[in-house]
């Protein structure tokens, strides 16, 4: 069995899901500005006002998961993906 990540569109689907049905009221208004990154596959998420901090925590966590981030409070798409690391040879 392999780990397949989903498509982007389930990505985003599940992601916005998250957001809206157990996140929204735990976040707004408390909240409004930060970013949240989220785990579409286990629901755990990271909150911080620099994007790339919580990106870098998620990932950190899971490496290779299905990440979806938001700005709270804000309702234009969030975005997804993973951190790209460069490495050193």
């Amino acid at each position: 069995m392999t780990n397949a990540r989903p498509p982007t569109g389930e990505i985003v689907e599940r992601g916005t899901r998250i957001y809206e049905e157990r996140l929204r009221h735990i976040l707004e208004p408390q909240h409004n500005g930060k970013y949240v990154v989220i785990d579409v596959v286990t629901g755990e998420y990271e909150l911080d006002e620099d994007h790339l901090a919580a990106s870098d925590r998620a990932a950190e966590k899971k490496p290779g998961a299905s990440l979806y981030a938001i700005r709270v409070g804000f309702r234009s798409p969030g975005r997804v993906g993973g951190r790209w690391r460069a490495t050193r040879r």
